[in-house]
């Protein structure tokens, strides 16, 4: 398996895997939110083609990871999500390989810190913790369960305030 950015060529194949890992059996055919998410992402300024990896495997596209710009107060941060890996491939490293590159590839490039909503029996295994230990706080105040922070290299313990998703988000 390779780790690798994204490509031009790669815009539908990880449309596809979004669409297959967010999938929802009891509506099938409904495009789930997260592959138009990626979309919208990708069409804003808030996009970092840096931090948008793919996996690959035999030429295939098999999963998909992006951070896009926030902000926590005025400080620029990033946002993790989606991360996506079709359910057949679940479970198999994939998804680990990407939450390491992207996050390694954030503190390479001086980030502060990853902030994302996800579960918590599966991020913090990659160092995630609730954001409020951090004095962060979720746009939407019954995302705090699962609000969660991963601090970079680059952290200061100033940081701290209420998040911003770029804007797609807000409108899922």
């Amino acid at each position: 398996m390779l780790i690798r950015r994204e490509r031009c060529a790669d815009v539908a194949a990880i449309h596809a895997v979004h669409a297959a890992a967010f999938a929802n059996t009891a509506q099938p055919g409904r495009i789930p939110a997260e592959a138009g998410l990626v979309d919208a992402l990708r069409a804003g300024d808030a996009w970092l083609p840096e931090l948008s990896l793919v996996a690959e495997r035999d030429g295939e596209i098999v999963g998909h990871v992006v951070c896009t710009r926030a902000h926590v107060g005025a400080v620029p941060v990033l946002a993790l999500g989606p991360v996506g890996v079709p359910p057949a491939l679940q479970g198999k490293g994939t998804g680990t390989a990407l939450m390491h590159a992207v996050l390694g590839g954030a503190d390479a490039l001086g980030e502060p810190m990853v902030v994302l909503l996800g579960h918590l029996d599966y991020y913090p295994r990659f160092g995630f913790e609730p954001a409020e230990t951090h004095c962060i706080t979720p746009p939407v105040p019954d995302w705090a369960s699962h609000f969660q922070v991963r601090t970079l290299t680059a952290h200061r313990s100033s940081i701290r305030g209420e998040f911003a998703y770029a804007k797609p988000f807000m409108e899922l």
